[in-house]
């Protein structure tokens, strides 16, 4: 059976876990020409109270690395 080709596709999901005002209703993920990307969608209304969409794409969130360990640290051990 041939894999789902999802390039050029996303989904969006109403998020159910905002934490402020300020967090989108929709988050999800969609591939642009075979790159992934998050997507994030706040429900706006313009000033003639036309309902619209305001979306962002960005980069996958990527948890930060320590820079240093303990065991990279070439400090000299003082003993």
């Amino acid at each position: 059976m041939p894999e789902y080709d999802n390039t050029n596709s996303g989904v969006l999901f109403r998020n159910d876990k905002k934490t402020s005002e300020k967090a989108p209703e929709y988050t999800g993920k969609i591939n642009v020409d075979g790159v992934d990307k998050e997507i994030a969608a706040w429900v706006k209304e313009s000033k003639a109270g036309k309902k619209f969409f305001s979306i962002k794409v960005s980069e996958p969130y990527k948890k930060e690395e320590s820079s240093s360990t303990p065991a990279d640290d070439d400090s000299e051990i003082p003993f």
